[in-house]
């Protein structure tokens, strides 16, 4: 569990710019929602002179990821498209008072929505694709250019660094040979030595102790509680929401009111579970309330 920043928690309780931009002439999509983050970026470009009138975003990620969409259409608003090329992923960081290591790769996704709607409007291709032997993870689809370009840009020096700032190496580790080894290559290029028993970048937010697992009376007391933290924020805006039941790790909920058929329900029940899990220090699904009628219909036809 981490601390955020204030402005984090501002552009997450309160994101600007949220939802795609009416007559967008530009639209960036990096990520994929399969692999738990997604990002689509839309601009509306004056023609004459590049300048960006107006950022929206649609984010399917945890709480920094919508911080980080948030904050970056506030930096680029009015800049030039060639100004806004300029901006980094550590600036968007640096705006936001500072990320998790754990959470630079959020940062690192908005900076690449920008690159991929700036291409788009100028008709060039952005690729994500890889060329053949390229891929470093296949699991989060991370190529050795990408590795190589945050390691030389922020410094990095661990595999663990590599993963929080692009997510490479999270999954099943098979990479992490492949990774010290660009590691050691960018290293060598600075005049520096790879050391593998070298600490990861310092950490910018607290951990907490590991705690007993909760009982499940447990959870759903703690679940209740903060849902109750929420919902001032979400009746100010008309919606609500309603802990309908607590199987496991899945807490299922109906959004009421205005939230109830809003186009930024999904990203307000994101924003829900990823509260959730910094409070509660575990991990916490949090889905539709429809969804259990699926799952009551699975299990009788099973």
């Amino acid at each position: 569990m981490w601390d955020y920043s204030d402005k984090v928690k501002e552009h997450f309780f309160n994101p600007k710019n949220a939802g795609a931009v009416v007559d967008a002439n530009a639209t960036g999509e990096v990520g994929s929602i399969s692999c738990g983050d997604a990002l689509r970026l839309t601009l509306k470009v004056d023609d004459d002179s590049e300048v960006i009138l107006e950022a929206g975003f649609q984010t399917f990620g945890c709480g920094s990821a919508i911080a980080s969409s948030s904050v970056l259409t506030e930096i680029i608003k009015g800049m030039t498209l060639d100004e806004a090329l300029k901006v980094t992923n550590q600036d968007i960081a640096d705006q936001l008072e500072g990320l998790p290591p754990e959470k630079m790769h959020c940062s690192v996704m908005g900076r690449e929505a920008l690159q991929a709607a700036i291409a788009n409007y100028r008709g060039e291709e952005w690729k994500d694709d890889h060329e053949e032997g390229a891929l470093v993870c296949k699991c989060f689809a991370i190529d050795a250019v990408m590795i190589e370009e945050m390691v030389w840009a922020n410094k990095l020096r661990t595999v663990e660094d590599v993963t929080n700032f692009t997510k490479a190496g999270g999954g099943c580790a098979s990479c992490h040979e492949d990774i010290e080894a660009i590691l050691e290559k960018v290293l060598a290029e600075k005049g520096e030595k790879f050391d593998p028993n070298a600490a990861p970048i310092e950490q910018t937010a607290k951990v907490t102790a590991i705690k007993a697992p909760l009982t499940n009376l447990q959870r759903i007391k703690k679940i209740e509680q903060v849902l109750e933290s929420l919902r001032p924020a979400l009746m100010a805006d008309g919606g609500d929401v309603e802990l309908v039941e607590v199987i496991g790790n899945t807490a299922y909920v109906n959004m009421t009111g205005a939230c109830n058929g809003c186009q930024m329900a999904a990203m307000t029940i994101a924003g829900v579970q990823q509260r959730l899990m910094e409070v509660m220090g575990e991990f916490i699904k949090v889905v539709p309330a429809s969804e259990m009628s699926k799952l009551v219909n699975i299990e009788a036809v099973s």
